[in-house]
């Protein structure tokens, strides 16, 4: 890719395979440059680390702010060594690297000394004095000789050699196995050939980490595997050392020892002191034989308390400490450090996990924060995530343009000769939520000579800033989104193009990628397409409520719209009557567009975004439910037409390597709760396919209660799958389609600006015009499998950018109710709708602040709930009974109370405090009828939250400019795809399930 070793330093070192695997992470210090990395240690990495240590090892070679490289020395004629007869592998890995490193000193001609750096001794002795100018000496001596004052390395070399250690003397001092031995590679792999282990990825249960995991099969057809259901692993022994997100192999246990899920509400039980009878039917259940591929990260970890230290062993410098995560085990470590970072998280990685240890065993990397600290938990939250949002880098900001307020951005005259301008025929507007500043995308329509329609969808055109494979292309590749948090931004792209040069901002000349569709002029036909890379001069930057208004004949909004004040009269009434009519005319053409994915089964979610109000002190002082708006749906529906336009176009031009979103159909087990839940009131939903699922939703209506088909809506979408991105080399093309929008292909294009994925379809969409005029396209495409793995990385990185969204979302929540007193503040107090049934409890919606929970009728003296004449409730000695569709509560003294699906309770918000945990919301029922609300309290029919992608419109630097700032947290597909009629099945409930503060089937 063009990077080179730096020609200012005083040598180049080459780390051997164990310091590579054991020390990757002082390796990734700046200060250490001229590191060349071996093809022989890298792959030594990938086999005996795993692949998320690889990829960290790939990720460092490609950041442009390291000076290191990879030599594929066993691709080399020169530098290649056989492996000899009897030599073990270790012996011929060390040899190969150092052979190479001897041909790289005489390639650079004697005039740059090469240190190799290793652990074994055995090679110093050999190798030290073989070569001249290439010198073989121990990793510590390196730091010691050339890095005397990094200290930050040398404390974490002494934290990884003392763990290091510490494992080697617990090995020979316990003979006895906790564990069996994982089984071999090759042995796994033949097993899983013929079907007698099954492979897939292990997802511990959050809420029952020490009793349940299932394996998911992933890209297994049930039909061969003959399995219906994941499989469970019961306890912590059947998973033999794997840790969540690990590839495992799985043997199935004898049908008559399968088990059944938990069915209770429980707090992270162990299995002996498991609640009797909660689990529900038999499913297959296996035990882990061998992981496949390890998915180990850095982790966020908690301290004991000084009395835990003390009471955890003979040696108290091994310390067994609490990751925040509660799907993974605690990590013991050796340090010197307990007692004085028993306030702080911190930060450690797994180094193994042996067969005779109960735990695995890691060692110290860093300190984020103390426990409680809003950055020290925002900073455990990226870690938790792996996003690293450094600061954009001085060689990545020359690449930029220049524009400031004393000198903006101008249009190349050469620039302007190769595109379609805009700026004088067509009246381009964008509407977006208040205080946007990366506008990406804008709207016009207008007519023809011919008396037909034109609609155009004009998006930024970041590729022509971003050139494929510059350093800022790198980054933005790397963190392949803008993260939002509920607080903050981190932006995928350096501010002056995603607020200054690439934002479509009104009254100024912007480039832009344009598609424009002739519609016949009653029907709104698509009768012709165009793409065109354009420049357009945006007349007005609307806000949607102010669009709504002119959209309703609401006037009043006028004043608003900066772009008409400093007008005389009769020229704002005629701008005025055009961009009334433009919206207009824009609603009634997608209302056509709407109609007819619609009729193929598109699946709609009606949502809210929630506003988060932050005081001074960045607090929230309220989250206040937001109505959707009629024009929401105009630009979300003109967004999916140009997504699905484009999706075509670049699957014609490059069938085999084209980016495109598929949405899988759900598997249909999963719609059992959906269906048992609806027929409790009388509805009957039809599943076999989006078009009869839409269908018997939309019947699904109690005229009493509209949160009842809200919650079967989020029950529909808690059984989807998740949309991917994908190549469409990588599989059929039957296997295309988008399910929740009923869509034959679809793709992401719209949001250049903060996601990768469109700009990987713009350089597609301009290979595909090129390639129509006989242009040269060679620098535009992926190959199939590159453009896969680039899907698999984007894919990944979005996931991680929905949980910590979905994260900060909670640590706000939590924040909010915190400091309230729940007996005396009537904002924690709220309706809520019940919409699961537990053994010993009930799961509840709380649509005022857009939350579930647990509510338990049983407390852990095991007292049940009771109610009194009023309706209050109380705990008092008795019994519960639990029946498909409701559970009763009967005391000793013959009282009883039932609750049913979808009853309205009231329900009392409290804070669960952890220290090592991140905090939760606890729901607790205070009475057994509807909340009565005040004049202040939001209806209930503004409270369905999206937060499946939350995005926050503000960035951290306006929020802290402004008293009272107002943060919207907007679901990224919400923003795209929003609705006022029906509710996208797609999106659907990933508001319940992504915002679920107690998921109780979802892992």
């Amino acid at each position: 890719d063009g990077k080179l070793l730096p020609d200012d330093v005083t040598h180049y070192v080459v780390p051997d395979c164990k310091v590579v695997q054991d020390y990757l992470e002082i390796l990734e210090f700046p200060e250490l440059k001229g590191i060349i990395f071996m093809q022989t240690a890298c792959q030594a990495v990938q086999h005996q680390k795993g692949r998320r240590q690889y990829n960290k090892l790939r990720n460092l070679v490609k950041d442009a702010r390291h000076d290191c490289i990879v030599f594929a020395n066993e691709f080399h004629q020169h530098s290649y060594l056989p492996r000899e007869k009897g030599e073990s592998m270790e012996k011929w890995q060390t040899r190969s690297i150092y052979n190479a490193a001897a041909w790289y000193y005489n390639h650079c001609l004697g005039q740059m000394p090469v240190v190799m750096v290793t652990e074994d001794e055995d090679a110093i002795g050999q190798y030290g004095n073989e070569t001249e100018g290439v010198f073989v000496i121990s990793f510590k001596n390196y730091l010691d000789n050339f890095w005397p004052d990094l200290k930050a390395a040398h404390e974490l070399f002494d934290s990884i050699l003392q763990a290091r250690r510490e494992r080697e003397s617990e090995s020979q001092e316990n003979n006895g196995k906790e564990y069996p031995e994982h089984l071999p590679v090759e042995i796994l792999e033949a097993g899983i050939k013929s079907g007698r282990y099954i492979q897939g990825t292990l997802n511990v249960n959050k809420h029952r980490a020490q009793l349940e995991a299932f394996v998911r099969l992933q890209g297994f057809d049930s039909k061969e595997t003959e399995l219906q259901s994941d499989i469970l692993i019961y306890g912590t022994k059947a998973r033999n050392r794997a840790i969540h997100g690990d590839v495992v192999a799985v043997e199935l246990l004898p049908v008559q020892e399968w088990k059944g899920r938990t069915v209770a509400l429980c707090e992270n039980e162990t299995e002996d002191k498991a609640p009797a009878d909660t689990t529900g039917d038999p499913m297959p259940t296996g035990k882990v034989v061998g992981i496949i591929q390890k998915n180990w990260r850095d982790y966020v970890v908690t301290f004991p308390a000084k009395e835990e230290c003390q009471s955890q062993g003979r040696n108290a410098q091994k310390i067994l400490v609490t990751p925040w995560d509660y799907r993974i085990p605690k990590i013991r470590i050796s340090t010197q450090q307990a007692e004085a970072l028993q306030e702080y998280r911190v930060v450690v990685r797994i180094d193994s996990w042996e067969s005779t240890s109960v735990y695995p065993n890691g060692h110290f990397v860093r300190v984020l924060g103390r426990i409680g600290d809003l950055e020290g938990e925002i900073a455990a939250i990226l870690v938790e995530n792996s996003i690293c949002v450094a600061p954009f880098s001085e060689i990545q900001m020359s690449e930029m343009p220049v524009s400031s307020s004393k000198n903006p951005w101008k249009v190349n005259p050469e620039e302007e000769k190769n595109r379609l301008d805009l700026r004088d025929t067509h009246l381009v507007f964008s509407i977006d939520p208040k205080g946007c500043e990366d506008v990406d995308d804008a709207l016009s329509v207008r007519t023809l000579p011919n008396g037909n329609l034109e609609l155009g969808v004009h998006i930024a055109d970041v590729t022509h800033f971003v050139a494929a494979n510059s350093y800022t292309d790198v980054e933005a590749r790397a963190r392949a989104t803008t993260y939002y948090l509920a607080d903050r931004r981190y932006d995928m792209l350096p501010s002056v193009l995603s607020a200054d040069v690439c934002s479509l901002l009104s009254e100024v000349d912007r480039f832009a990628v344009s598609i424009l569709w002739e519609l016949e002029k009653e029907s709104y036909e698509i009768l012709q397409v165009s793409y065109n890379r354009t420049i357009i001069r945006s007349a007005y930057k609307l806000v949607y409520e102010a669009a709504q208004g002119l959209l309703d004949g609401d006037m009043s909004v006028v004043g608003d719209i900066r772009e008409l004040k400093d007008l005389d009269e009769s020229t704002r009434q005629k701008k005025l009557a055009e961009l009334v009519w433009a919206i207009t005319k824009l609603t009634d053409i997608t209302r056509r567009v709407r109609a007819q994915r619609d009729s193929c089964g598109a699946l709609e979610l009606e949502g809210v975004e929630i506003r988060v109000q932050l005081d001074d002190k960045h607090n929230i002082h309220d989250l206040i439910p937001k109505q959707p708006l009629e024009v929401h749906e105009t630009v979300a529906e003109c967004m999916i037409l140009a997504n699905h336009w484009v999706a075509k176009k670049i699957s014609e031009s490059f069938p085999h390597q084209a980016l495109l979103r598929q949405h899988p159909p759900p598997r249909q087990e999963f719609f059992a709760e959906l269906r048992e839940c609806a027929s409790a009131k009388g509805f009957s939903i039809d599943t076999r396919s989006n078009k009869a699922l839409a269908e018997s939703l939309n019947k699904a209506n109690d005229p009493l209660d509209p949160i009842v088909n809200k919650l079967l809506r989020s029950m529909a979408t808690h059984a989807m799958s998740n949309a991917l991105y994908f190549s469409t080399g990588s599989c059929p093309e039957e296997e295309f389609h988008h399910y929740g929008l009923a869509l034959e292909k679809y793709t992401h294009f719209t949001s250049p600006i903060r996601r990768y994925a469109d700009i990987v379809v713009h350089r597609l969409l301009m290979a595909a015009m090129l390639k129509e005029t006989k242009g040269d396209i060679k620098d535009y495409g992926f190959s199939n499998k590159d453009l896969q793995e680039l899907c698999r990385h984007i894919n990944n990185r979005n996931r991680a950018a929905q949980h910590a969204q979905k994260q900060s979302t909670e640590l706000f929540q939590c924040m909010y109710f915190k400091d309230k007193t729940p007996e005396t503040d009537e904002r924690c107090v709220a309706d809520g709708v019940i919409y699961s049934i537990r053994t010993n409890g009930v799961l509840v919606y709380v649509p005022r602040y857009g939350i579930k929970g647990a509510a338990y009728m049983k407390n852990k003296e095991g007292l049940v709930i009771s109610c009194q004449g009023d309706r209050s409730c109380e705990w008092k000695p008795g019994s519960l009974h639990r029946f498909q569709n409701k559970i009763t509560s009967t005391t000793t003294t013959g009282e009883s109370v039932t609750l049913s699906l979808f009853d309205h309770i009231t329900v009392k918000i409290l804070v669960q405090t952890s220290r090592c945990h991140a905090d939760t919301i606890k729901l607790e029922i205070i009475r057994n009828a509807p909340y009565q609300t005040s004049g202040t309290e939001v209806s209930q029919k503004s409270c369905v939250v999206e937060s499946d992608l939350v995005e926050v419109s503000q960035s951290a630097e306006a929020q802290r400019a402004q008293e009272n700032t107002r943060v919207e947290v907007i679901d990224e597909d919400y923003e795209e795809y929003c609705q006022t009629k029906g509710v996208s099945l797609y999106q659907l409930l990933e508001e319940i399930r992504d915002l679920a503060l107690l998921d109780i089937s979802a892992d």
